[in-house]
């Protein structure tokens, strides 16, 4: 069983750049079992019903393990998730649960991703690629992966764990951890050369 570690290869404020070149690392992969996602955090009333308006089938759901804990039974659904069209527009009840989250999970690549990002806005939020075949490169000594084998995107961010607030778009490829000899980066840094970039910092866990 191995994990993946990711490695950012691209960063710019350009958020139809940053979905270009995410893109193109896509196709360095097979695609024939590829699937798409997408999450965008909300913290206001105004963003959570635009979000709700625009994406009818994302689900929204609050990230607070705190609140979990002081009330398990969790009576408004938002810890499991609740589906747009289920999700209450009543102000008050939008902003006591601020920030909420907005996902569409594993669906066809190219389904969702020119339009959420045009949605995103200042959010932070991300498109990430799973279920993609990396290619053998026998002459790196880089075996085929697919596991681990993933493509995100991150707005308004640079960490995975989408906790760094930044006015730049990063691109993070995926790869098969491996045992620290060097091999991650290595395949990293040729999946990023094949769009003609490079490895731009260290690799996040």
């Amino acid at each position: 069983m191995s994990n993946p570690i990711a490695y950012p290869v691209h960063r710019t404020t350009d958020p139809v750049l940053a979905l270009s070149v995410a893109r193109q690392l896509v196709a360095v992969g097979d695609q024939q079992y590829a699937e798409v996602s997408v999450d965008v955090e909300l913290c206001t009333v105004p963003e959570v019903l635009r979000m709700r308006e625009a994406l009818p089938d994302a689900w929204f759901r609050k990230v607070d393990v705190e609140d979990w804990a002081r009330d398990p039974s969790d009576p408004t659904g938002l810890h499991g998730g609740v589906h747009a069209p289920e999700l209450s527009t009543d102000p008050d009840f939008l902003a006591s649960h601020l920030p909420l989250w907005a996902s569409m999970e594993y669906r066809a690549v190219d389904s969702i991703e020119e339009q959420f990002a045009a949605l995103v806005g200042s959010n932070i939020g991300e498109i990430w690629w799973s279920s993609l075949i990396w290619p053998d490169v026998p002459d790196r000594d880089i075996p085929g992966e697919a596991n681990n084998a993933r493509v995100s995107l991150l707005f308004n961010c640079r960490t995975k764990s989408l906790d760094e607030r930044s006015d730049h778009h990063t691109v993070l490829v995926h790869v098969r951890r491996g045992s620290r000899d060097g091999s991650e980066e290595r395949h990293a840094s040729w999946l990023a050369e094949q769009i003609g970039g490079s490895v731009i910092g260290p690799p996040q866990e």
